[in-house]
């Protein structure tokens, strides 16, 4: 008899913390919907983040021979899917409950909406750079590549791309690796490769070719990308956490609320699309922007909290191993 090890240290939940995940979840998935403003950060904050990785990548071969043989109970034992079914539930009611609200602001209220995730990643860089354990020249460098390296990412210029399948797969491979690093939005990675309003509106309108399409690509590259992620925890976490704080640092720019746009493009849809803007400081201090300005403060608040409640309830910390 074959007994089936764990590739994930299991912490023992009672269902009220399993519903915890799934909130947690929920604010990753609120997060990943909106361009410049990673889930991998919230995860991060929360306290799940080592924990994720580490789960996923336990979806491996072993699991994989174990499914394909129709053993399910070792298939279960092999990997934490209570873990990663609770996150991965408050993820997607993330998403479908939120994804029509906030495409709909982000039409009306621009302004606010990005005030408010311009608070959550200004204080993002606060609780995630507190856990850098020492900083010297190694990690200040590696911020300072990041900060660099995150700033010219978020300054590109989305292009326009084809619809097909392949590119599609491809599409969530590529956000799906932005997405779990806290710093760099896998919604604006989808905004680079022309695909964001494209994926969103299958959202809304329960496209399940293109879902499922954006999902398998999704699938294939967390499940890689996670593996690489390890091993960076695992041998340089300190340079790590650093080069995130600096990829966070860079995408500021992107999610700053007032902008002028320099230019225009039709996109294949015949909608008009500004590829192109800059940041601006407010003409004048009226009760739009005090608002806005309020809405700032009380994402930097809403991340601090959640950091401490997260620092609070965790009841353990899971250290990524191999």
């Amino acid at each position: 008899m074959t007994t089936v090890k764990s590739a994930t240290p299991r912490a023992k939940r009672s269902l009220g913390d399993y519903l915890g995940l799934v909130v947690r979840g929920f604010f990753m998935g609120a997060a990943d919907i909106v361009p410049g403003v990673s889930g991998g950060t919230m995860a991060f904050i929360l306290g799940i983040y080592e924990e994720l990785i580490n789960s996923i990548k336990a979806v491996d071969t072993n699991l994989l021979r174990f499914l394909s043989r129709l053993k399910i109970r070792a298939a279960m034992d092999s990997f934490p899917w209570q873990f990663l079914l609770s996150v991965g539930v408050g993820i997607g009611l993330a998403i479908l409950t939120l994804a029509s609200f906030l495409e709909q602001q982000l039409e009306t209220n621009p302004t606010l909406v990005w005030a408010f995730f311009f608070g959550l990643v200004l204080a993002s860089v606060i609780t995630v750079g507190r856990s850098v354990s020492q900083w010297n020249g190694t990690t200040l460098a590696s911020t300072l590549l990041a900060l660099v390296g995150g700033y010219l990412l978020v300054d590109a210029v989305p292009v326009q791309t084809p619809e097909e399948p392949w590119f599609l797969f491809l599409s969530g491979a590529i956000a799906i690796c932005a997405m779990i690093l806290p710093g760099i939005s896998g919604a604006f990675i989808l905004v680079l490769l022309g695909k964001y309003q494209y994926v969103l509106a299958a959202v809304n309108d329960h496209d399940i070719c293109t879902i499922a399409l954006v999902g398998a690509g999704a699938a294939f590259g967390i499940v890689t990308f996670a593996r690489i992620l390890s091993w960076l925890f695992k041998h340089h976490r300190d340079t790590t956490i650093a080069a995130l704080t600096g990829l966070m640092l860079g995408s500021l720019p992107k999610v700053w609320p007032w902008k002028v746009t320099l230019s225009t493009i039709i996109d294949r849809h015949g909608e008009v699309v500004p590829p192109e803007q800059a940041n601006i400081l407010p003409a004048a201090f009226d009760g739009d922007v005090a608002f806005a300005i309020g809405l700032m403060v009380l994402g930097i608040l809403a991340v601090l909290a959640l950091s401490w409640l997260a620092g609070r309830q965790q009841e353990s910390t899971v250290l990524i191993h191999e």
